[in-house]
Order: C-alpha cells, then sequence, then structure tokens
C-alpha cells in the first residue's frame, strides 16, 4: 500500500463527519473537510509515517507531491505539510525543497495552509541556506502572488535575536500599500514577533512608516506606547 493511500484510510478512520461542515466554515474552504481534528490527525499520521518510510530525498518529495496535489479533502494537505517537516527527512531539507514548497504556497493559497510553510520550511531553509535563500525572499517580496509576499514577510517569525531587521523590512515595504487583509495581518504579526525580541525598534519604524490599521494595531500589541 502506498502512503498516500495509507494517509487517506487512517484520516478516514479518525474522522468526526458531523465536524466536518463546521471546520470548511470556520476555515472558508472550497477544499472540503473530513472531519478530523489536530490531535487525532497527528496520531493517525504518526503511525502512518512510521509504517511507510522513503529513502532517499526525491522519493520523499515525490511523496509530499503526491499527497498534495492529489488531495481530495483539506486534512489530505494538512497531512502533506506534516510529511515535507517529519523529523526522518530533516536532511533532505536542501535548496532542492524550494520547488516543492513553492508549489505548495502558491496552490495552497490560504493562511492555514501557507503560513506552517514559511515559519517552518521556508524560515529553516533561510536559516540553513541564507546565501541562496535571502535573495530569493527578496525576490518573493514583490512578487504579484500574495502568498509568496506574505511567506517572505513571515519566514522570520521564529527568529527573534537573530531577525535581519534589514530582510525583514525589505520583505515588508513592497507590500506597505496593499489594503489586502493577509498582506496586513502578515506585515503586523511578523513586527510583533520581532517586538518580542526588541520592542523599541518596532516602535520606531511602525512611527517611521506610518503604519495604521490592522498592522499597526498587530505590531503594537503587547508594546507599551508612549
Amino acid at each position: 500500500m502506498s502512503l498516500a493511500k495509507a494517509v487517506r484510510i487512517a484520516l478516514r478512520e479518525a474522522a468526526e463527519p458531523e465536524k466536518a461542515e463546521v471546520m470548511r466554515a470556520y476555515m472558508k474552504s472550497d477544499m472540503p473537510f473530513l472531519g478530523v481534528q489536530a490531535g487525532p490527525r497527528r496520531s493517525a499520521l504518526k503511525r502512518v509515517f512510521a509504517e511507510h518510510r522513503f529513502e532517499t530525498a526525491p522519493e520523499w518529495r515525490r511523496g509530499v507531491l503526491a499527497l498534495w496535489r492529489e488531495a481530495e479533502y483539506r486534512e489530505e494537505r494538512y497531512a502533506a505539510i506534516e510529511l515535507s517537516g517529519h523529523h526522518l527527512y530533516r536532511d533532505f531539507q536542501t535548496l532542492y525543497t524550494v520547488p516543492m514548497y513553492e508549489e505548495m504556497i502558491v496552490s495552497g493559497a490560504w493562511w492555514d495552509l501557507v503560513d506552517d510553510l514559511a515559519t517552518h520550511r521556508i524560515g529553516t531553509l533561510l536559516t540553513a541556506f541564507p546565501d541562496s535563500m535571502r535573495p530569493l525572499m527578496l525576490e518573493w517580496a514583490h512578487a504579484g502572488d500574495l502568498w509568496k509576499r506574505r511567506t517572505s514577510i513571515l519566514c522570520q517569525n521564529r527568529f527573534k535575536e537573530r531577525t535581519d531587521t534589514a530582510l525583514l523590512y525589505a520583505c515588508i515595504e513592497p507590500s506597505l500599500s496593499d489594503n489586502d487583509f493577509f498582506a496586513r495581518k502578515a506585515i503586523g504579526w511578523a513586527l510583533r514577533e520581532y517586538a518580542k525580541t526588541n520592542p523599541d525598534e518596532v516602535v520606531r519604524y511602525v512611527r517611521a512608516k506610518g503604519l495604521t490599521g490592522l498592522s499597526r494595531r498587530e505590531a503594537l500589541k503587547n508594546v507599551p506606547v508612549t
């Protein structure tokens, strides 16, 4: 049995169909849900991933993309994201994974799919391969695709004192004039995370750029401003 088939069976066994429509409505998803909540989903996938292992990086990437592309239910895409970050394949996180993540970000095109990839996959690659990933994030910051721009803004959210502020600001600024909710939210969220490390600098930046509305509220959410 293929991993993809095993995942589908495991998810259906863990599903609570009566919850599916509520989950779909909350996520405003065109793709239907099975009704598998996060805890049962992770337990089911842990078992399946342990039983179906990939020996090479290309096999693993093909496995992730098969789950992603063939998904009929949103939980199957969540499974693809979890497989992409599984600890067994930590050594496979190289620049060869960038096209895979780019496809998932562009075709996923919603926060529940994109944000985990931005902060945990692209962010990890930025740490490991800064000379290649930094210019790519600058390129994505100017992309026509909202979700690539959001990814470039959020990719350092876990970096704390390691945050490259020049890169952060360079990724934010092409989206400052964008009134889309998800662009404004990303700007505020990224600044809020950095404010945990350097609140004075975030206050300075917010004032210097004249940020207002959602971006300002999010950025300064936990910062006392006088």
